[in-house]
């Protein structure tokens, strides 16, 4: 599967990266560059490319350069579906090292291999404490390895709650048990980030279709609740779509953090300085809960500190950028020339199409709404046009505030709406045909 951020060396050619995966390591400008040639090469799909990370897999070498190189290799053909390559995949489950190990089995999985071997090497493995015992289960659950059953069974007590997930999703997808999938709607909104995002893939993997509400409200990325959404509710047709859906969708996009289940407190209030600071945290309840403390600050206090940060360190990071542009779009008292600030900021975050600012368009495109009606209404054919790659979201978001814009004549919303009917996202399509339904009876 090829995205947004495969290609980052655009400049290393299919045929370099070939060459420099059969060079010799001493004959290397930097070891590091046969891990640049193997990730390379997910954007160069065929038969030669399988071959010469096959190839490649193949050798003995013991360096570390090489170890690592070996690591994105399997991952590699596993996303490019190799299926001829699950042989000397299966021969790294023997490897020393456990993170091409745990690699492997990805793969393994993504190729849905089916070879007994194989299979029971899997298997074996489940009883190493040394290896990824989460990724082993989910690739058992994933192939439908029944004879795995009573071995994840036994580490659903796991004091790893990532291990512990993983079996209580893999017994619910083995044996149709839901029973216990509750308990890791508990984990959730436990202290450790890495265990509340592993919590949210279990019930993706579990398709935990009643326990969507609580995955929206749950202190993790955006994107990654979305995704569960979107996985979980399987893209369905647009028709089957309902209202309750909807509902779920608008709350991540409009990501309130008044919705959000923080698990962290302050002892006292603290600076606005530290608050801004902690937009920065990798820790989702840490940023809600300072989006959340920075309602009380005045804007006149907040602005000079806000585009300060922006200039040395927001505009450039990607989790800070998504939360200033929900500051941004939070209050209309900017002073005059914060206000002016503000919106050329959001109007050029609108159009950015860099892969890691994609979850700040939406909440963009929601900021200019607030902030400046007049300016969003004009501004919707270009920000909507082909040529700026607009993201789903972002068309969904532009519906979310039409719908809102009561002042705007109905005729010209329904005009704008009317794109949206056949549009290729069944998600955009059923919000659209909701907001033209609720506009026909305004104007009936």
């Amino acid at each position: 599967m090829v995205d947004a951020f495969n290609n980052i060396h655009p400049e290393l050619t299919c045929a370099h990266a070939y060459q420099i995966l059969t060079t010799p390591i001493d004959q290397l400008e930097s070891k590091s560059d046969f891990y640049m040639a193997a990730a390379h090469l997910i954007n160069f799909p065929g038969n030669r490319t399988e071959q010469i990370l096959l190839d490649f897999l193949s050798q003995p070498s013991g360096e570390q350069a090489v170890q690592i190189a070996k690591r994105k290799a399997v991952e590699v053909l596993g996303r490019l579906g190799a299926t001829q390559s699950v042989p000397v995949i299966g021969q790294c489950l023997e490897s020393d090292d456990i993170y091409l190990v745990e690699n492997s089995v990805w793969a393994l999985q993504q190729l849905k291999c089916c070879d007994p071997a194989i299979i029971g090497r899997m298997l074996s493995l489940l009883q190493d404490k040394s290896q990824n015992l989460r990724v082993l289960i989910q690739c058992l659950a994933g192939l439908k390895v029944q004879e795995s059953v009573e071995s994840i069974r036994l580490l659903q007590d796991s004091e790893n709650l990532g291990v512990r997930g993983a079996a209580i999703s893999a017994i619910a997808q083995l044996l149709n048990d839901k029973s216990n999938l509750g308990k890791i709607v508990e984990h959730l909104t436990v202290p450790n980030q890495m265990d509340r995002q592993s919590a949210v893939q279990d019930l993706i993997d579990a398709n935990a279709s009643d326990f969507l509400p609580a995955i929206v409200s749950a202190p993790v990325s955006p994107a990654f609740r979305m995704r569960a959404c979107r996985q979980i509710l399987n893209d369905s047709d647009s028709m089957l779509i309902d209202a309750n859906i909807l509902s779920l969708i608008d709350t991540v996009l409009c990501d309130d953090p008044s919705d959000i289940d923080i698990v962290h407190k302050y002892d006292q209030q603290p600076s606005v300085e530290f608050l801004l600071q902690d937009l920065f945290s990798t820790d989702f309840s840490r940023c809600y809960l300072a989006l959340m403390s920075l309602r009380q600050c005045s804007s006149e206090v907040l602005w000079p500190l806000m585009s300060d940060l922006w200039e040395r360190e927001a505009h450039n990071d990607y989790g800070a950028h998504y939360f200033f542009m929900r500051i941004f779009g939070s209050r209309s008292d900017w002073p005059q020339d914060g206000l002016r600030h503000a919106l050329e900021i959001i109007q050029e975050s609108i159009i950015n199409r860099r892969p890691q600012f994609r979850k700040s368009r939406a909440a963009a495109i929601q900021a200019l709404h607030f902030l400046s009606p007049d300016v969003f209404i004009q501004s919707v054919p270009e920000f909507l046009s082909a040529g700026v790659d607009v993201p789903w979201d972002c068309r969904y978001m532009t519906i979310i505030c039409l719908e809102s814009m009561a002042e705007v004549d109905v005729s010209l919303r329904e005009n704008i709406l009317s794109q949206f009917v056949a549009d290729s996202d069944p998600f955009v399509r059923a919000r659209s045909e909701s907001c033209l339904l609720r506009l026909s009876k305004i104007s009936s």
